[in-house]
């Protein structure tokens, strides 16, 4: 189930910044917004494993901070298990914290989990991390496949989360049979 995410206002967080690389997951955010804009999730032989609603949202917020005065790039990688930040291996953590040298900020375009990751990737940085979206629950989904290879998803109900570090869940909430290392 994917987090189902807003966008935020940055406006007042970009003030005296010059330099920006917006890093984006590609799994939550893009099924948010398909579902919102009611656009397809996946057009693989047009867009292969990219949503489209949301590489334009991508564009627009790399153009509207071009547009004041803030140079802009967006960190990418082209192979599809490096999409999801909350999953990626040690090799994009590493390009993250390269690149990201070059710039002011970083605006994570994913959940709290993502920002957490690039926080953690930067953290001997000076560069200061801007979440692009907030969470606003967890939502149900009902995928649907049209012809050729498109996929929509159609948003059933959306359920709050509550976040609790991981020091503070309850022992008796994890089951006896769970491995010491999740």
């Amino acid at each position: 189930m994917p987090f189902y995410l807003k966008c935020r206002d940055i406006s007042k967080e970009i003030h005296k910044i010059h330099s920006v690389l917006i890093v984006p997951c590609r799994f939550c955010p893009a099924a948010s917004l398909a579902v919102r804009e009611k656009k397809f999730y996946i057009e693989l032989f047009s867009k292969f494993l990219r949503t489209a609603v949301y590489e334009s949202y991508i564009q627009e917020l790399k153009s509207y901070l071009e547009n004041n005065g803030i140079r802009a790039e967006v960190f990418g990688n082209k192979l599809p298990h490096h999409f999801i930040i909350c999953m990626w291996p040690l090799g994009p953590r590493k390009d993250l914290a390269k690149h990201a040298a070059e710039y002011d900020a970083v605006i994570v375009l994913g959940c709290d989990i993502a920002a957490q990751i690039a926080q953690d990737c930067l953290e001997s940085s000076n560069c200061r991390i801007i979440p692009g979206m907030e969470v606003e629950g967890v939502m149900s989904v009902i995928p649907s496949f049209q012809f050729p290879f498109k996929i929509s998803l159609e948003m059933s109900r959306v359920t709050r989360v509550l976040e609790y570090p991981a020091e503070d869940i309850p022992s008796h909430s994890i089951p006896k049979s769970a491995p010491e290392r999740i």
